[in-house]
């Protein structure tokens, strides 16, 4: 397993952007997939984005399609993910997590695939 940590969560208007960054704590990022989740009140946690190992490949959950991008600069052992056009739905906690399985669309939107949480970051986009 792997300490990840969120950061850049906060309060923004709809319409606005933010940016995350996901770290690792003393061990490297550049060997397993990372994924975003997200938590609402009163709701599952759900998948947003994941992307590859090199960081070639990404997916998407549909309603973040265009608006949300996923990055890694594993040079910097950081995942990003940028999100634009915020709206109210999109208010959750936000997390990061880990995967070393291998990169197969069916699983990744799935939290059992992933061993390694962040303790995730609050976004609220008031309306």
């Amino acid at each position: 397993q792997v300490q990840l940590v969120e950061s850049g969560g906060g309060l923004v208007q709809a319409g606005g952007s933010l940016r995350f960054s996901c770290t690792a704590s003393g061990r490297t990022l550049s060997t397993y997939i990372i994924a975003w989740f997200r938590q609402a009140p009163g709701k599952e946690r759900e998948f947003v984005a994941a992307i590859s190992v090199s960081g070639l490949s990404t997916y998407y959950q549909n309603s973040v399609k265009g608006r949300f991008t996923v990055s890694r600069d594993n040079a910097k052992n950081t995942v990003y993910l940028q999100l634009h056009s915020l709206k109210p739905e999109d208010t959750a906690v936000y997390y990061c997590a880990a995967s070393s399985l291998a990169w197969y669309i069916p699983v990744l939107a799935t939290p059992r695939s992933y061993n390694s949480w962040g303790q995730g970051t609050q976004v609220t986009v008031s309306s």
